[in-house]
């Protein structure tokens, strides 16, 4: 029997999977047969649209007579003759079955010169869709002659034909110049594509390319012809090279023609009352600027991408996947980007998404059609996307969508390159579509840059969707931030009650982050011993309104919790420099940035302030002698929440990890990554002490009495021993 690897046969459905199917419309018409010079029928030969099959009609006579019984209150079937059961017919059921689309002739479209070592393979390998296909039939799904497993469900899936795409079904999404470049390359030498090559973005080519995107484009039509006529009640399209990246006037990402987007026009053009209104769901793990491209200005098609942006930093690169993209002129609010900023999302990040922006808007949206863009690369195991979305995840996002336009839902085949990953994502897709119920999901807990995210752009989008809340606006015209109104009110209680002063910083760089950030002691250039303390600005809580956003300052209430440290310390005549370290440093901070650039920009900003105040304010007021400066610092003591622990690097000290080890104590949140580690911490991190208590405000209430205990006697045992100087620093940090 021929294997399907080596296999070049048409996929024709044979006339056992014909059916009987319900349609709404008996004047929908499926377009005429097009003429393209490829030997493959397409689906659209059936020139009538099924309906409602004669031998299927039921007595009325019987109908009556049952209502009657129900009626009566008895039994159906309770006082009747065997003549009536005679002519008792089984109730009609739904016999539309889900569809296939798949032709072994996309996958000729290849790299001119394939390595021989498979793992060197272009990532849009052609046997992406052959993977995809096996994996379907072996599931005992489809029914074709040439596999050695037959469909083991009494209802395969029906095999809808490809065909080649129409130059003018083409050119209602790209450029006239676009396609007969495309077109050109089918007579070009090898020489000229591969020069051709590098002149465009992440694209091979080859003499079977233009006729491969042709098919590709041309069986998207076709599956959402099927769908939208009644001929399947939904369908997958396996297909290959993918689209969403292609633009009007040129290819990128591995696409030539933007498959997903020609068929949306071909629908719309060709049923303009029944299909005016389409979804497009992306949820590839790159941006669809192709997509967003075609219908940025349509009020008619609302497009969606769920995918990671790192700031600008991941493929296709730049803000044009941001949050802040919704639209241009008429078209604005039908265009939604969920942009992760960064990699490593998961399926509960992904739920969350759908349930709090995706099926809101759909529902409110209505659409007549749903398409989804299904690049698989987010799933476990693709190392271009470096997501962990399962098979189940795709299964339950597949359900929701189900739910809408009266289940008319078509998946076509974006991205995915992993082989397996693809394979098993696009079956579980596939059953869903077909009404298996999908499989439980393990991880249900949204991370916190997954909440963060989707909640951004609810905040965004609210202004242009009735579903979502809260509605308002981030910053309104006039108003500051809260971390200045809170430092001045700081400023003033800590200079009523321990006469604290602002400490000028006359270094351009730092000075306009950090004004009015750093408080001292009237004696902190003559007090023994001196605690610095750096910390995050205190945390307000309360609930905000769930419609417009805003904060019940009766009910919003301030944790400062490092002010009762100050107290102890002040009490205990210590002289204390306070350093509050805003989260967004003027100048320097990017709020959209990518978040580990903010920390490290963060990190050094805090540095080159300690340096300034020590060299400043600390060594030079003090008059401690520069070779026993590391000696005065009896201890340092940190508390961690959240942020990365970095370690102490060895620079022109001599045993420096060993020095900040003994004289350190680090609480770390229970949950921190550090605790996952399977070796032994290195003491370069420092002392670290596990804390069970969530929250830094949490941590620096359960051990103040251990902090308290450790300055005394550090401190203690520094004037005991130095009675003759009068200098001492001990260090305290949160972050």
């Amino acid at each position: 029997m021929q294997s399907i690897e080596d296999s070049e046969m048409l996929d024709v459905p044979t006339s056992s999977n014909k059916l009987s199917l319900l349609t709404t419309n008996d004047n929908l018409q499926l377009p005429k047969k097009i003429s393209n010079g490829l030997p493959q029928e397409p689906l659209s030969h059936i020139k009538k649209p099924l309906g409602i099959s004669r031998n299927n009609s039921r007595d009325t006579s019987v109908l009556a007579k049952e209502a009657h019984q129900l009626s009566l209150g008895s039994p159906l079937g309770s006082s009747s003759s065997s003549e009536d059961h005679a002519h008792t017919e089984p109730l009609p059921y739904y016999t539309k079955k889900t569809g296939l689309c798949y032709d072994a002739r996309m996958r000729f479209h290849t790299e001119l010169s394939p390595p021989k070592d498979r793992s060197d393979y272009h990532p849009e390998d052609p046997r992406r869709i052959l993977h995809i296909y096996r994996e379907l039939c072996e599931a005992g799904l489809v029914a074709d002659n040439n596999m050695a497993i037959p469909p083991v469900t009494p209802n395969p899936v029906y095999r809808i034909l490809a065909r080649a795409a129409k130059k003018t079904e083409v050119c209602l999404v790209h450029d006239d110049a676009h396609f007969e470049f495309i077109k050109s390359t089918s007579s070009m030498s090898d020489e000229e594509l591969g020069r051709r090559e590098k002149t465009f973005d992440s694209i091979y080519f080859h003499r079977q390319t233009y006729s491969a995107a042709l098919l590709s484009a041309g069986a998207a039509i076709e599956t959402c012809l099927a769908v939208a006529t009644g001929q399947v009640k939904n369908a997958i399209a396996v297909i290959r090279p993918p689209g969403h990246h292609a633009e009007c006037d040129t290819s990128r990402g591995f696409c030539h023609f933007d498959n997903v987007s020609i068929a949306t026009q071909v629908v719309r053009q060709t049923y303009p009352e029944q299909y005016r209104k389409v979804l497009i769901i992306d949820w590839d793990v790159h941006h669809g600027n192709g997509i967003q491209q075609a219908f940025e200005s349509d009020p008619n098609v609302l497009y969606i991408s769920i995918h990671v942006h790192e700031n600008g930093n991941f493929y296709p690169a730049g803000p044009y996947g941001d949050l802040y993209h919704c639209g241009v002129g008429a078209g604005i609010g039908k265009n939604i980007n969920i942009p992760w900023p960064n990699k490593g999302m998961g399926d509960a990040d992904y739920l969350f998404a759908f349930q709090h922006v995706i099926m809101p808007v759909a529902f409110d949206f209505n659409p007549d059609l749903v398409i989804i863009a299904a690049g698989f690369d987010a799933a476990v195991g693709d190392q271009l996307g470096g997501c962990f979305v399962t098979p189940a995840c795709y299964s339950h996002m597949t359900h929701m969508l189900m739910s809408l336009a009266d289940g008319k839902l078509v998946v076509c085949l974006e991205g995915g390159y992993n082989l397996r990953s693809i394979s098993k994502s696009a079956l579980a897709v596939t059953k869903t579509l077909m009404g298996e119920p999908p499989e439980r999901i393990a991880e249900t807990a949204a991370t916190r840059i997954g909440v963060e995210t989707v909640r951004k752009v609810v905040l965004q989008q609210s202004r242009y969707w009735r579903c979502l809340y809260p509605k308002g606006e981030i910053m309104m015209p006039g108003s500051e931030r809260m971390h200045d109104v809170i430092r001045a009110y700081q400023s003033k209680v800590l200079h009523d009650n321990h006469k604290m002063i602002n400490i000028w910083i006359f270094r351009e760089r730092v000075s306009r982050s950090f004004e009015y950030q750093v408080l001292a002691t009237k004696n902190y250039s003559s007090a023994v011993p001196l605690l610095v303390i750096f910390h995050d600005p205190p945390e307000v809580t309360g609930v905000p309104n769930a419609i417009t956003n805003q904060l019940d300052l009766h009910h919003t209430w301030l944790a400062d919790v490092s002010k009762s440290y100050i107290e102890w310390a002040v009490s205990h005549g210590f002289g204390v420099m306070d350093i509050n370290v805003p989260k967004f440093l003027t100048g320097i901070s990017d709020e959209e940035g990518d978040p580990d650039d903010e920390a490290l920009k963060l990190s050094e900003a805090i540095n080159e302030l300690a340096i300034y105040l020590y060299d400043n304010y600390i060594e030079s007021m003090q008059r401690i002698p520069q070779n026993e400066a590391l000696e005065q610092i009896t201890g340092v003591i940190g508390f961690v929440a959240e942020n990365p622990i970095r370690p102490v690097t060895e620079t022109f000290i001599t045993d420096f990890a060993k020095w900040y080890y003994k004289r350190s104590l680090l609480f770390v949140n229970h949950s921190h990554p550090v605790w996952e580690r399977d070796k032994k911490i290195s003491k370069k991190f420092g002392l670290l002490r596990r804390s069970h208590t969530d929250g830094l405000n949490g941590m620096l209430r359960a051990h103040k009495p251990e902090v308290e205990d450790f300055l005394a006697k550090r401190a203690g045992l520094r004037v005991e021993r130095l009675a003759e100087r009068d200098e001492d620093t001990i260090m305290v940090a949160g972050a």
